[in-house]
């Protein structure tokens, strides 16, 4: 495990455990730089076994720069959240592994108690799927956090926390820790939407439109080919499919809100990990093919970043 020292993250901004502040933001069920769709496939026997998809949805206004190494001192590469300090993905070249968050459909934490989810992709990249399982035992810590899905992957496994958010009026709830079978899998804000199973969200019309199509569509991901050769549908995919970005099978979303705000999708990632090596590119305009771009340093081969 490596482990996460809170200067890492005090230096973004952000120390473990942090609090939000107690105001609340207008829309604050959106304004966590959480992803809103992750499609992620596993197939332990291929050479590049795991690939992820993750999209960005956010208000357009809120303020965030594309991946680096924004916490000194730490390994991990991920875009960050300037207005709370976290990311919604982050990716551990030496491990390799990457998280990422989604946030969730449920009640909202006490504001005297608050913190930012953001906190938790960079927590999961360091530490692995034993910090889930370790969060998932401690419901006191949950409480702080506003509804989200946890996603850990790695070449051999992935793992995801699901936290509805404490409720008064079901305080028996608890989070749901899985180990996803090998495949594709599709994540909403509503939870693990495809393949369904029991207790998972059913009739999610993203995972309805799009699930079997990525499931179909599986890229080769190999780190040494150009991003449309790597990626194939998926690029295609995750530029939309041709929907109504207003509409609820969207993946590729723009929205105004009541308020006036523009909410929609502001970054398009994709990772493929693999033993001994990983490929990590990111769309900073989605729906501009010529914006995909490596993400230079986070490419590793034999171990060595």
């Amino acid at each position: 495990m490596l482990p996460c020292p809170a200067a890492r993250f005090v230096q973004a901004g952000l120390a473990p455990g942090s609090r939000q502040s107690g105001r609340r933001q207008p829309n604050a069920r959106v304004q966590n730089g959480a992803v809103c769709t992750v499609v992620v496939s596993l197939d332990p026997a291929e050479p590049v076994p795991l690939r992820l998809l993750g999209v960005r949805d956010e208000l357009v206004s809120r303020p965030w720069r594309p991946p680096a190494r924004h916490w000194p001192g730490s390994p991990l590469i991920g875009g960050i959240d300037e207005q709370a300090g976290g990311t919604w993905l982050a990716v551990h070249p030496g491990v390799p592994r990457v998280a990422c968050l989604l946030n969730g459909r449920g009640p909202l934490a006490d504001p005297a108690v608050r913190h930012s989810r953001g906190e938790l992709p960079l927590r999961a990249a360091a530490e692995g799927p034993r910090m889930l399982a370790q969060l998932a035992g401690d419901l006191d810590a949950l409480a702080a956090y506003d509804a989200f899905h946890l996603i850990c992957a790695s070449p051999d496994a992935v793992t995801a926390l699901s936290w509805p958010g404490r409720d008064p009026a079901a305080p028996d709830t608890r989070p749901a820790v899985r180990v996803l079978a090998p495949g594709t899998h599709l994540f909403t804000n509503a939870g693990h939407a495809y393949p369904v199973e029991p207790g998972d969200p059913a009739g999610e019309p993203k995972a309805a439109h799009f699930a079997e199509k990525f499931a179909a569509a599986r890229p080769p991901a190999d780190p040494a080919l150009p991003v449309a050769q790597a990626w194939g549908d998926w690029l295609t995919l995750a530029a939309g499919d041709g929907l109504d970005p207003a509409g609820p099978a969207a993946i590729m979303v723009r929205r105004v809100l009541p308020d006036g705000q523009l909410y929609g999708s502001t970054s398009v990632t994709l990772v493929a990990l693999a033993a001994d090596g990983i490929r990590y590119d990111f769309q900073p305009r989605p729906g501009d093919i010529d914006s995909w771009y490596a993400v230079a340093d986070a490419r590793i081969t034999n171990g060595q970043s």
